[in-house]
């Protein structure tokens, strides 16, 4: 599979329903939201990253930068689970920054991508007034599946002295541990989840606390919302890492989406993907700052 991205590049998505087209005349809400793309400048050249903004709904005072998944090794910034959900905060007054990473194809494997959200979060925070109407201190920072990981692991890299924290934390269905189906087993190289951890570790990661922040420390982390699903077979990384931030003394939230499967915000039709939106926003919302 890696050989066949590498030379191919990501598949066309069959859906014929999830272009921005489609996606307002399912949501007309979303119809007023502006977008830019962007590059930013990753650590092996540019990456695309877009912005989002609707400038009719009430602000919220708040921002998010966001990241989707794939396994590390796929995705793009028109999947649904990073295009839609952008969108979808935004219209609600959310402006978004979604950002796209160096995929784990052939050589590239743990730091690149998350060197690439690094820099996408550095960007973000240095243009915050322009690209979002807030301040630095207003956003926040989450990611999905792979993309959870890699916005985890770089609020680690940021709360050990790599720059500005995020106002808040928001891992959805993330894979924090090498083995994040059973995250105190060990881990089996031949499972899906074995080749797909050690891929994206690279040699000599996989024990690595940024590159799986499940094997690192709980202190020192914003308040975090930690979506997890209950018909996802990762749902104990999410649950894991959040109970460990938890006994560090840490403020943070479960969202347990009930009936939902791992990567369903990746669907817009799926009856659970808009109340997990939902839930992302009100806690943002909610979110004290200052």
């Amino acid at each position: 599979m890696l050989a066949h991205l590498r030379e191919h590049g990501e598949p066309t998505d069959p859906r014929d329903d999830i272009d921005t087209a489609s996606l307002v005349r399912r949501f007309p809400r979303l119809a007023a939201v502006e977008t830019r793309d962007l590059t930013v400048d990753g650590a092996r050249g540019p990456q695309p990253a877009r912005l989002y903004r609707d400038p009719s709904a009430a602000p919220s005072g708040r921002a998010f930068v966001w990241v989707h998944g794939g396994a590390f090794v796929g995705g793009y910034l028109d999947m649904p689970e990073s295009h839609w959900v952008a969108l979808e905060l935004a219209s609600r007054g959310i402006p978004v920054l979604a950002l796209d990473y160096t995929k784990c194809l052939g050589e590239a494997h743990f730091p690149v991508p998350s060197d690439d959200v690094l820099a996408g979060w550095r960007l973000a925070l240095e243009n915050a007034h322009e690209f979002f109407g807030v301040g630095p201190d207003a956003v926040v920072l989450g990611g999905a599946s792979a993309g959870g990981n890699l916005a985890v692991g770089v609020a680690a890299r940021l709360r050990d002295g790599a720059g500005t924290a995020p106002a808040g934390l928001v891992p959805v269905y993330p894979a924090l541990h090498p083995n994040s189906v059973d995250p105190g087993a060990p881990l089996d190289p031949a499972s899906p989840i074995g080749r797909i951890s050690e891929n994206f570790a690279g040699p000599g990661g996989i024990r690595d606390p940024y590159a799986f922040p499940g094997l690192g420390q709980g202190e020192g982390y914003p308040p975090t919302l930690v979506v997890v699903c209950e018909l996802d077979e990762l749902r104990p990384s999410g649950e894991a890492f959040a109970e460990m931030v938890r006994a560090a003394g840490g403020a943070v939230d479960v969202h347990l989406e009930p009936g939902a499967a791992h990567g369903h915000i990746n669907e817009p039709a799926d009856p659970t993907a808009l109340p997990t939106v939902e839930a992302i926003v009100a806690w943002i919302r909610r979110l004290p700052l200052g």
